[in-house]
């Protein structure tokens, strides 16, 4: 969701994406709790790194494309590699140009017997045109998304690899959406700019929906989206207070007492309509979003973003290691 995460600036006012509220302490940003021990397994930075890369070495992930039929079979047999049970849900999404998009929903059930379960999720396609590059003649031009897209489901292949190793005491679910960052193009007049921007997250609306198995629960669901680039900051969005204040807090308070207090800021910041939202709004289930902040760049995620920039010199390993330290956490402490 990350490309068009920024574009929840359409959103009205209350989409522009702010500084953290109450002024901008700079010490209480960074400031981090001491760090305690928890027996975890390993998250593998490399690992998570190269699972990034090789969703980039495909190339632009759009549906309807070659490079993206391939990509997500590699992310189907990855899954089922890790011992997962996978569900493909497949739909012919309508874009907010008309155009059809073979859409295809990838699920990893983890212990799916296990009634107990949390749910993970990423959206797995890349931004079918650079429409924020400075250079012009690239606003028609797919980007490869290393940031947008790749980097979350870097993550949760990572979390996949160790789950099939260290079983948790709940089952989890890992989603990759599709269709996330297929909507409005910057150039193009749509009418929904002067709303709530429904042509993004087309996957995730579409399963939020129609759940891949009747009566779907879990207990909370994660969202990752931009977490890969060099130092990145991680507020709390105001959709995942607002509808899953608690968890939110969960998660901050984990990744602050396991050392990665620089990474997730524990203040508010703007309002990201993502996956999350419609998890959120259409089926009930309280879900909250990771994604990166950038203070310095003038649409708040990034200069690469939805651009033809966003390629690997934007993930870093250190940046993985926070977010998949974290989530690994909050899931293996979970009764």
């Amino acid at each position: 969701m990350i490309k068009r995460t920024i574009q929840l600036l359409t959103c009205a006012a209350i989409m522009v994406l702010t500084a953290c509220s109450g002024g901008g302490n700079s010490q209480a940003t960074t400031k981090q709790e001491p760090a305690i021990t928890v027996t975890l397994p390993q998250f593998d930075a490399d690992s998570a790194y190269n699972f990034v890369k090789a969703q980039v070495d495909f190339g632009p992930r759009v549906p309807n494309s070659d490079e993206h039929r391939r990509c997500g079979d590699y992310l189907v047999e990855k899954l089922k590699g890790y011992g997962a049970n996978v569900v493909t849900q497949e739909a012919e999404l309508k874009a907010y140009d008309g155009t059809k998009l073979q859409a295809r929903n990838i699920i990893g059930e983890f212990q799916p017997e296990n009634k107990k379960r949390i749910m993970l999720c990423a959206h797995w396609d890349s931004r079918p045109w650079a429409d924020s590059d400075p250079d012009a003649t690239k606003h028609r031009t797919p980007i490869l998304g290393a940031n947008d897209g790749a980097s979350g489901v870097g993550v949760l292949l990572e979390v996949a690899r160790l789950l099939s190793q260290s079983p948790t005491n709940v089952g989890i679910d890992i989603i990759f959406f599709d269709a996330e960052d297929y909507g409005t193009h910057n150039a193009d007049d749509n009418p929904m700019r002067t709303t709530m921007d429904h042509s993004w997250a087309l996957g995730s609306q579409y399963w939020s929906r129609r759940p891949h198995k009747r009566g779907y629960n879990a207990r909370y669901g994660i969202l990752l989206d931009l977490v890969g680039a060099p130092g990145s900051t991680f507020y709390q969005d105001g959709i995942s207070v607002a509808y899953a204040s608690n968890i939110v807090d969960k998660v901050w308070n984990m990744a602050h007492k396991i050392g990665h207090g620089s990474y997730f800021i524990k203040e508010k910041g703007g309002y990201v309509t993502d996956d999350h939202y419609y998890v959120n709004e259409f089926l009930g289930l309280p879900c909250i979003d990771i994604i990166n902040y950038d203070e310095e760049s003038e649409n708040g995620f990034g200069i690469y973003h939805h651009t033809v920039k966003d390629d690997m010199e934007w993930i870093d390993r250190e940046s993985l290691k926070a977010v998949g330290e974290t989530v690994i956490a909050v899931i293996y402490n979970e009764k």
